[in-house]
C-alpha cells in the first residue's frame, strides 16, 4: 500500500463506525460450515480504491496489532496506536441480546436466513458452503457465548470461512437505514406505559389433540390439520391460527393450547406451498421455491378450513360455528389473516418500489412481499365469517396502499416486536395501522420483541402473547354486532392485564399519527 492511500486512510479513520462494525454481524450468520475458522478481515473504506487487510488474530490485543504484518497493522503505527485501539474496542462490543435471540428463533424458520440475503451486498465470506437451517449461526453464538455476553470479534471467530470482506459504505448505509425503522417504535414505547401482568387465573380444561386430512378443492394434496379443542366446556367458538414462511404450526401450538382450554376449538392447517416440508423440498431440488400464487391459496386454506367445520367435516368439532371465526397468524400467515379481513392487495407499490435497493423504507421483509408481485391480482380473498384477526408481524407496506382498509369486514389487533429487523415495525405496522386505527383496529408494540421470540411454541401458557391473545379473542366473539370495523368501535381489549414481565407490551394505539 502507498503512502497517499494510507495518508487518505489515516484522513478517514472515523469511518470505521459502530453502526459498520454492527452490519458485519448481521452479515456473518448467512453462511455455513467450513474446514476452518475466519483469518482475515478486508475493510473497504468508502470512497477510497484501496482496502485494509487485518489477520483475525491481531484484533485480539492492541499490541498484537501493533507488532502484527498486515495492513491495518502498518496503518495502526502510523497513527501511533489510535486507529488500533479504535477498532479493537468496537470489535470487542457486546453483540445485542435481541441478534442472540434471533439466531435461536432462526433454527428452523430460514426466513431470517432467506431475507439477510438482501445484506450480501455489503459483506461476504469467503471459503465457505452454503446453509439455509439456521444450526451454524446458533453454533457460532454458542461457542462466542462461552465466556459471557458475545462481542463482535468472538463472534468473527466462531464463523466458519477463510476471510470476510466488509464495504463500510453499504454497511453504514443499510445499518442507518435499519434504525431508522425502529425510530418511531421505540418513541411511542417510551410515551406509553407498559400492560400490567396479571397471573392467570381458573383451571385449564382438558384437551384433545389430533392431527387429520381435509380434501380441498384448491389443492391437489389434502391439507393437513392440527386439531386442538377442550373434550368438556368447549364454547364452540372456532379459532384458526396460520403459520409464516417455511414454518409450521408447531411454533404456535401454544396459542391453541391456551385457546382451548379456554373452551375454543383451535384448527392449525399446514400450508403445503411455503410450510416446513415445502422448504426441505425446495432444498434437495425436488420443487422451486414458493410461488406468487400462494398469495391465493393461503387464504383460501383457511376458508376451506371453514368450510369443512360448518359443513360438520371434521367429526370431532361437531357443533362448533363456523359464521363467526377469529383467525390468528405470525409473519405471512399475519399477512393472510388480513387479506381474509378484507384488507385488499394492490400491486401498484410493488411495481413502483421493489427495483429501488436505496428506497429509504425498504426492509428485509421486501424480499418477499416483492415475490407476490405477480400473484396481487388473486390475492383478495375475503371471508365475512372471520370476524377479527391478529396478526403478529405481518409483512404489508408494498402490498397494501393506502386505501386497502376501506372494505374490511374483520377487525385487527396488530403486534409488531422493537427488535424485529425482518419486518420492522416502521413502515410494516405503524403506518398501516394509523390509518386504520379510526376503524376500532389496534396496535400494540412489544419492547425487545423480535421476529421470532414472539412464537410462543408448545408452551401451555401461550407464551409472551398468551394472554392478549386470549383477552382479544374473548372480546371478539363477545362483541356480538359491535364485532365489525366502525368508525370510533370500541376496543376488545383493556388497559390492563395481558402485560408481559419479560417483554413489555404496549397499546400504542391512540398515540398514532393520522400518516
Amino acid at each position: 500500500m502507498t503512502c497517499e492511500p494510507r495518508r487518505r486512510l489515516r484522513r478517514t479513520a472515523r469511518s470505521i463506525t459502530q453502526a459498520g462494525v454492527l452490519a458485519l454481524a448481521t452479515t456473518l450468520p448467512l453462511w455455513g460450515p467450513s474446514a476452518q475458522a475466519l483469518e482475515q478481515v478486508i475493510i473497504k473504506v468508502p470512497l477510497l480504491e484501496t482496502s485494509i487487510t487485518v489477520d483475525l488474530n491481531e484484533l485480539t490485543d492492541p499490541n498484537l496489532l501493533v507488532r502484527g504484518n498486515s495492513d491495518l497493522a502498518e496503518l495502526d503505527r502510523a497513527s501511533n496506536g489510535a486507529i488500533g485501539r479504535k477498532l479493537i474496542e468496537l470489535l470487542n462490543a457486546p453483540v445485542p441480546l435481541s441478534l442472540a435471540q434471533v439466531a435461536d428463533g432462526s433454527v428452523g424458520s430460514p426466513l431470517l436466513e432467506q431475507a439477510l440475503l438482501v445484506l450480501s451486498s455489503f459483506g461476504s465470506i469467503q471459503g465457505r458452503s452454503p446453509d439455509l437451517s439456521g444450526r451454524t449461526l446458533q453454533e457460532a453464538f454458542r461457542k462466542a457465548s462461552i465466556n459471557g455476553e458475545p462481542s463482535l470479534l468472538a463472534l468473527m471467530k466462531a464463523i466458519p470461512g477463510k476471510s470476510v470482506t466488509l464495504d463500510l459504505g453499504r454497511a453504514r448505509f443499510i445499518i442507518e437505514q435499519m434504525q431508522r425503522q425502529h425510530r418511531r417504535a421505540e418513541a411511542l414505547l417510551k410515551s406509553t406505559p407498559a400492560v400490567t401482568v396479571t397471573a392467570a387465573t381458573g383451571d385449564s380444561l382438558p384437551l384433545q389433540r389430533s392431527e387429520v386430512q381435509l380434501a380441498v378443492p384448491h389443492r391437489k394434496e389434502p391439507l393437513k390439520l392440527l386439531l386442538l379443542r377442550p373434550t368438556r366446556g368447549g364454547n364452540g367458538h372456532l379459532v384458526v391460527i396460520s403459520h409464516g414462511l417455511w414454518d409450521g404450526p408447531e411454533s404456535f401450538e401454544g396459542w391453541a393450547r391456551l385457546l382451548a382450554g379456554q373452551g375454543y376449538s383451535v384448527v392449525l392447517p399446514y400450508h403445503p406451498g411455503s410450510d416446513s416440508s415445502q422448504q426441505q423440498a425446495m432444498l434437495s431440488g425436488q420443487v422451486p421455491p414458493p410461488g406468487p400464487e400462494e398469495l391465493e391459496l393461503r387464504p383460501r386454506d383457511i376458508s376451506a378450513v371453514i368450510d369443512a367445520v360448518a359443513a360438520g367435516r371434521l367429526p370431532s368439532f361437531a357443533g362448533v360455528r363456523g359464521d363467526r371465526v377469529v383467525v390468528i397468524g405470525h409473519s405471512w400467515g399475519a399477512t393472510t389473516t388480513l387479506q381474509l379481513a378484507g384488507v385488499k392487495p394492490s400491486d401498484t407499490l410493488l411495481r413502483s418500489r421493489c427495483s429501488d435497493l436505496n428506497d429509504p423504507e425498504r426492509n428485509l421483509s421486501w424480499t418477499l412481499q416483492c415475490s407476490w408481485l405477480k400473484g396481487v391480482r388473486r390475492g383478495a380473498i375475503q371471508d365475512a365469517r372471520v370476524i377479527s384477526v391478529v396478526a403478529v408481524s405481518p409483512p404489508t407496506s408494498l402490498l397494501f396502499d393506502q386505501g386497502a382498509a376501506q372494505g374490511m369486514t374483520g377487525r385487527v389487533l396488530l403486534v409488531s416486536g422493537s427488535h424485529d429487523w425482518v419486518v420492522p415495525p416502521d413502515p410494516e405496522a405503524i403506518n398501516p395501522m394509523a390509518r386504520s386505527r379510526a376503524l376500532g383496529n389496534r396496535l400494540v408494540l412489544a419492547k425487545g420483541g423480535d421476529h421470532f421470540n414472539l412464537r410462543p411454541g408448545t408452551s401451555a401458557d401461550g407464551g409472551v402473547l398468551g394472554p392478549l391473545i386470549l383477552a382479544w379473542t374473548k372480546g371478539s366473539f363477545a362483541a356480538g354486532a359491535g364485532v365489525r370495523p366502525a368508525p370510533n368501535a370500541s376496543s376488545f381489549i383493556t388497559d390492563s392485564g395481558w402485560g408481559n414481565s419479560q417483554i413489555p407490551l404496549r397499546d400504542v394505539t391512540t398515540r398514532l399519527g393520522t400518516n
